[in-house]
Parts: structure tokens; C-alpha cells; sequence
């Protein structure tokens, strides 16, 4: 395997472990309200203590509900019977380019060798109802890749997904997941997630244990498996799938797509077809994928700051005045725009703007889009 490319950084002490899980397991906190909690008070044990105010402020009919410490300390009980560990953004054992996205996950739950967390990895993803050329061809790509020290993502669906996992096993393999680590969808697949995290491979996800995934999960799991490669290949994919979906996460993230041209009469190839006309990497080996990668295989790609690591935003002494929330709200349509722009639009100080968005996500009025975009929800 390839060296361990994100091995650096910070411990969370198990007190500031129970308060990130509480902070994220509570109502209306997603990674990048998590993030913007943190910079603007400091640690999650303040920001916890400032959720009910923080909501009631912005215009909660009802009281947020906020995760216990108890919560918490099951959770992680809960792990550890099962063999895994929750690490945050800023530790060791965090995937190395999955801190680097927009809106990555504070904490993920982990399970088998760790140190493939390091490793530069590649997604490779397709249908579930590949054909044998398909799944071959994968299998292909995802041996070469391992043997050119690469590990391989993939979502531990049927198809193209077992193929790849399946074919890096040796080498090895990240299964990302939509629901708990203890919950492996499909369940065939079973003993595959078993052979992951026995061996050489690692199982992620950021969902409870116990969570049975459903259909709305999955685009977190797309959004893992194109955080985690520095480059994805898409070898079936129907017009309208999952596949795709993670294709454009990945392209957003600024990550190599690549794709395996196909028969125009295969409807499995309309996808991969469609990527390739957009401006994807046309792939017929592993060689394409290799020459595209090697100029980004630099070890400082894989220094840059994470989520943890932003400095605080300058604090305000005093909560915002109505007079300012009312600007902001008045400011928010169902049209989502960047938050520079309420900025200038407003007039107001950077801290003020973000701090009231807080209050409005923590209340449930406030929708967040890709590209750090927001708007407002309909009452």
C-alpha cells in the first residue's frame, strides 16, 4: 500500500468526543452548522448550552431537542462492542481527503484497519445491475489500482460496487455506508463487509449504529465515496442514478471524474455516455486513470486546513437586535444565494449575518445548499 498520506493531526480528549456526538446527534445540526457552532463559541460544551436560546431566537415554535450525554456515551458503547470508533475531523484516523470537503462530517464512525484512512484512494461506482463485462472491467480497475498503491471506495452495493470491493480486498478497500456500520445494506453483502473489516479495509460511515438506511441516506454515502477518492470512475450508469449523483459530488469537490465509454443501445451506458460528453476523462485502462492522478499525488495536497481547524469568526458580545434579524430574514428568499451577498446586501458585520443564520437553522427555517448557499424555508 501507498504510504499514509493524511496521518497528522489532533486527539479529541473523550470529553470533547461525548460533546461532538451530542452536538451533531442533536436537532437541526448538520456538518456545516456544526462547523459554524464551533467557530463561533469556541467548543461544542458552549455550543450546546446555546442551542435552545440560539433556536428560540431565530423562531422555534418548539423546543429543540438537544442529545443527551448518556446518548452519547451508548453510542459510543455501542461502537466499541462492535469493534469501531467514532473519530472527528481533526484526528489521525479521519479519512485524509474527506476533511477537505465542503461540509464533511465532524465525526465518522470507523471499522477494520485504520490505516487505510491514510492511503489515497479512488471511487469506482456503477450499477447494480451490471453486466459481466461491467463487473469484470471493474474488478479490473480496482487490482491495478491496489497494485499501484491506491485504495478503493466504492458503496458496497450489488453490481459494480462488490466487483470493485471485492477485486481490492488485498490491496485495499473503503466500503462507505448509508446506514450504521452494523446495518450493511444490501444484506448480501454481509459477509463482504465482514472480509472488509477483518483484512485490509476499512467500513465508514456517519450514521448512528442501529440505523437501517433508506433511500434518503444514500446521497450521504455518495457524498463519502466522492470525498474520500481523489478521483471517481463511473463504469455503468443509467441517465438518472445514484452513480451520477456521485459524479457530481465528486466534480464539486474538485475531484478527477472519470468514465468507461459503452454501447449506445446499453441503457447502462446512457450515463457514463452523458459524463464523457460533459467533459469526463474517457477510460479504457488503468493507465488513463494513473496518468490523470500522478500530478496530484503531491504530499501537500493533503495538508491543507480541515473543518476543524478554521479560526473562530470574530465574536459578537451582544445577540443581534430584531431590527438586524429582520434585515437578514427580509433578505432570504426561496432562491438560494450566497452568504457574501446577504452580506453585502444588508450591510451588516460578517458575524452578525452568520450568527443569525444559526438562529434561523437551529429553528428549522433556514435551508442549506451545495456551494454554500442558503434559503429560506417556507413557513
Amino acid at each position: 500500500m501507498s504510504e499514509g498520506a493524511g496521518r497528522q493531526g489532533i486527539a479529541l480528549s473523550e470529553k470533547q468526543r461525548i460533546a461532538w456526538l451530542r452536538l451533531i446527534r442533536s436537532d437541526n445540526v448538520g456538518p456545516v452548522t456544526f462547523r459554524d457552532l464551533i467557530n463561533h463559541f469556541g467548543t461544542a460544551e458552549a455550543a450546546l448550552e446555546m442551542l435552545p436560546e440560539l433556536s428560540r431566537r431565530g423562531g422555534a415554535v418548539r423546543t429543540i431537542r438537544i442529545a443527551s450525554r448518556a446518548d452519547a456515551e451508548r453510542e459510543l458503547d455501542l461502537a466499541e462492542r462492535h469493534g469501531a470508533a467514532f473519530v472527528g475531523i481533526g484526528e489521525p484516523d479521519y479519512p485524509a481527503l474527506l476533511r477537505q470537503i465542503d461540509g464533511a462530517p465532524p465525526l465518522v464512525a470507523i471499522k477494520g484497519n485504520r490505516k487505510i484512512a491514510g492511503d489515497v484512494a479512488v471511487g469506482i461506482v456503477g450499477s447494480r445491475n451490471a453486466s459481466i463485462a461491467g463487473a469484470k472491467f471493474a474488478g479490473m480497475l480496482a487490482r491495478d489500482l491496489g497494485a499501484a498503491g491506491y485504495a478503493v471506495v466504492s458503496g458496497l452495493a450489488r453490481g459494480i460496487d462488490t466487483a470493485a470491493h471485492r477485486a481490492s480486498l488485498a490491496t485495499g478497500t473503503i466500503a462507505a455506508m448509508a446506514g450504521g456500520l452494523d446495518q450493511p445494506y444490501p444484506p448480501e453483502n454481509i459477509g463482504l463487509l465482514d472480509e472488509i473489516t477483518a483484512g485490509n479495509g476499512l467500513a465508514v460511515s456517519e450514521m448512528p449504529f442501529g440505523w437501517e438506511p433508506r433511500a434518503r441516506d444514500f446521497p450521504r454515502r455518495n457524498r463519502l465515496i466522492a470525498g474520500i477518492g481523489l478521483g471517481l470512475v463511473v463504469v455503468e450508469a443509467a441517465s438518472r442514478s445514484g452513480s451520477l449523483i456521485t459524479a457530481r459530488n465528486a466534480a464539486d469537490f474538485g475531484r478527477l471524474v472519470f468514465a468507461v465509454p459503452g454501447s449506445p443501445l446499453d441503457p447502462r451506458a446512457h450515463g457514463t455516455n452523458g459524463l464523457l460528453k460533459d467533459g469526463a476523462i474517457v477510460t479504457t485502462g488503468v493507465a488513463d486513470i494513473l496518468e490523470a492522478l500522478a500530478p496530484m499525488r503531491e504530499p501537500d495536497l493533503f495538508a491543507g486546513p480541515s473543518g476543524a481547524d478554521e479560526p473562530q469568526r470574530e465574536a459578537i458580545a451582544l445577540p443581534p437586535s430584531d431590527g438586524d434579524r429582520g434585515r437578514i430574514a427580509s433578505a432570504l428568499g426561496p432562491t438560494p444565494v450566497e452568504i457574501d451577498e446577504i452580506i453585502r446586501h444588508t450591510e451588516l458585520p460578517a458575524a452578525t449575518v452568520y450568527l443569525v443564520l444559526l438562529e434561523l437553522d437551529l429553528a428549522g427555517r433556514l435551508h442549506r445548499h451545495p456551494g454554500g448557499l442558503v434559503s429560506i424555508a417556507a413557513d
